[in-house]
């Protein structure tokens, strides 16, 4: 997939990616500081790795949703992560 090769993303990377995209609570500033990878490129690789099904319902659950859009969520939340994300260990935010 073009997004994979152009960000260099190992197969891990990509579950781990789709994994904080699926949570609603992570936004996607979260996942572009961890990975590079844009908001368009997200929903590409969700896009490519789900189920067509799958994906439509992702997509209506998240558009406008204001946790995973920084820009629409109070300023004065800083953190990117929920609490129970800490137990994750490839979370290298959560490592800083």
């Amino acid at each position: 997939m073009k997004v994979i090769r152009k960000h260099n993303l190992s197969e891990r990377d990509v579950d781990r990616i789709v994994e904080m995209a699926w949570e609603d609570r992570t936004p996607f500033d979260a996942i572009e500081a961890q990975f590079g990878v844009s908001e368009g490129d997200v929903i590409k690789i969700m896009r490519s790795e789900m189920k067509l099904s799958s994906w439509k319902m992702w997509r209506e659950r998240v558009q406008n949703r204001a946790t995973k859009h920084r820009k629409k969520v109070d300023e004065t939340l800083t953190r990117f992560k929920c609490s129970r994300q800490r137990r994750i260990s490839n979370n290298k935010i959560s490592k800083r």
